[in-house]
C-alpha cells in the first residue's frame, strides 16, 4: 500500500511539471526539484521589483502646501509627523492624435476612482469612457479612454508624471 500510494504522488506530481520528458521516478523528483528552485527565483524576482515599487511617503505641514515631487523617493528625515509605507500609481498613457489612453495601477481606496477623474480633469482631458476593475482585495486598475480639450499641452511622459503626483495625494 505504502509503495502504491508514493507511485500515486509521484504520477499526480509529474502532472505538475512542465517539459516532463522521463516518467520514472527518479527523473520525476530531479526535474521537480528544478523545478521547483526555478519558481523560487522567479518568487523572488517578483518580491524584489514589488519592493522597488514601495515608498516610505514622509507628509509634513511642509508637504502637504506643496506640489512635491520628492515623495516619489523613499525619505525620513527623524522630524516627520507620520509615515506610511505606500504603493506607488502606476500609470502608462498612449496618445492618439486627440484621444489618450491611461491605465493606472494602485491602491485600492475608498473614493480612488472618483479621485482619479478629478486629476485627470485638472490636466484638461474629458473622459470618454472608463473602466475600473479590483484586482485581488485591494489593487485596483482603471482603464480610460479621454479626448485632449484645447487648454491640453504636454507630451505623454509630463502626463504620466503629473497623474502620478496627483494620485499620491489620495493614498
Amino acid at each position: 500500500m505504502r509503495r502504491e500510494k508514493i507511485s500515486q504522488q509521484v504520477i499526480a506530481l509529474s502532472a505538475l511539471i512542465p517539459g516532463l520528458k522521463k516518467l520514472d521516478k527518479a527523473s520525476v523528483l530531479t526535474d521537480a526539484i528544478k523545478y521547483v528552485k526555478e519558481l523560487k527565483e522567479k518568487v523572488k524576482v517578483l518580491e524584489e521589483e514589488n519592493n522597488k515599487k514601495k515608498v516610505v511617503f514622509v507628509k509634513t505641514d511642509e508637504d502637504a502646501s506643496s506640489d512635491n515631487t520628492s515623495s516619489q523617493n523613499s525619505c525620513d528625515d527623524g522630524n516627520s509627523e507620520r509615515s506610511t509605507t505606500l504603493q506607488l500609481p502606476e500609470v502608462e498613457a498612449r496618445v492618439s492624435e486627440k484621444s489618450v489612453l491611461i491605465q493606472i495601477h494602485c491602491d485600492r481606496n475608498k473614493g480612488m476612482l472618483l479621485n482619479i477623474i478629478g486629476e485627470i480633469h485638472k490636466l484638461h482631458l474629458s473622459v470618454t469612457n472608463i473602466a475600473s476593475f479590483i484586482f485581488g482585495s485591494s489593487f485596483l486598475h482603471v482603464t480610460i479612454v479621454a479626448q485632449m480639450e484645447d487648454e491640453f499641452s504636454m507630451n505623454v511622459k509630463e502626463l504620466k508624471r503629473r497623474l502620478r503626483v496627483g494620485l499620491l495625494q489620495y493614498m
